[in-house]
Order: C-alpha cells, then structure tokens, then sequence
C-alpha cells in the first residue's frame, strides 16, 4: 500500500469518527430536549375558577392585532376548572398527561396527549386532570374581540366523578 492510500484511509477513518461522535451527541441533545418541557408551568392560579391546584403560563394575550389568548395551564391531579364558556369559542391541545372535559348535558369525556378539542363559542363546558394524572394543554381563547370567558359556578364532586 502507498502512502497516498494509507492517507485516504487516515482521511475516511477520522471523518467516520467524527460523524459518528456528532451523531452521539445530537442524539444526546434531543433526548435532553424531549424531557424538558418547551414553556415553564408559569405561576400557580390563586383565584376561584379553579378547585385544586393548577398552573398558568400565558404565551400570548389578544392584542389590537390578534383576537387570541394562548396560556399553558398545568393540572395537578383532581384539579379543575369550573364551569365557564367563551363568548368566541376555545381550543385546547393536550400536550400531556390525561384529563377530563364535559359539555353541559354530554357525559364527561377522557382527554389524552396529543388531542385537540374545540370547544365551540357560549357553550358551557369543564376541563380539568383525572383523579389519579396530571394534565397540561395549551387553552387558546378564540375570537376574544368578541369577549372572554365567563365563569360559572364549580363543577361538583358528584359532576367530576360521573365518568
């Protein structure tokens, strides 16, 4: 073997090494990445339209320009909203764990990662965690030019539990 070959061989065997050990450590990257959440969980929500505990992290709040409201909230187990519409609709993406919504008059439904519910304009509804899974969903408030949400009274126990 010459040593012009020998060279080709140094050349292949150290580009190989290096594809291979920036290979390990974007994969490395992504795994970290994968574990840890894309937004914080924001502040803990200390008023009334909530029993138990949850969080909220607003992304972005309806200006001149966008009619829309994006919050992150966080349910912890048993924790949920009362009952409440919005007068321009909602849509939620469940971005984790498993949780509950109701319609008033339909029975309460299982909500899970990767679903997306529109909760259609002035119709009274419920989301919240099951009993036993905390949940997290991204709440976009549609069309608040034409106004927010309006809270009713707290979901029951008996209503929580009818599942």
């Amino acid at each position: 073997m010459n040593f012009k070959n020998i060279a080709i061989l140094f050349l292949i065997g150290t580009v190989s090494v290096s594809c291979s050990q920036q290979s390990d450590s974007t994969q490395t990257a992504r795994s970290e990445s994968q574990t840890s959440p894309v937004f914080s969980k924001g502040e803990k929500i200390t008023n009334d339209n909530f029993v138990g505990t949850a969080w909220l992290n607003y992304l972005a709040e309806a200006d001149t320009v966008h009619n829309v409201n994006i919050g992150l909230v966080t349910f912890e187990p048993g924790a949920r909203t009362n009952w409440h519409y919005h007068k321009g609709g909602q849509i939620l993406l469940v971005t984790e764990g498993k949780g509950l919504y109701q319609e008033k008059g339909k029975p309460v439904e299982i909500i899970e990662m990767g679903q997306v519910i529109k909760c259609p304009p002035n119709i009274e509804h419920w989301h919240g965690a099951t009993l036993t899974e905390a949940m997290t969903h991204i709440a976009i408030g549609t069309n608040t030019n034409i106004g927010g949400a309006v809270w009713l009274k707290p979901v029951t126990d008996e209503e929580y539990n009818a599942i």
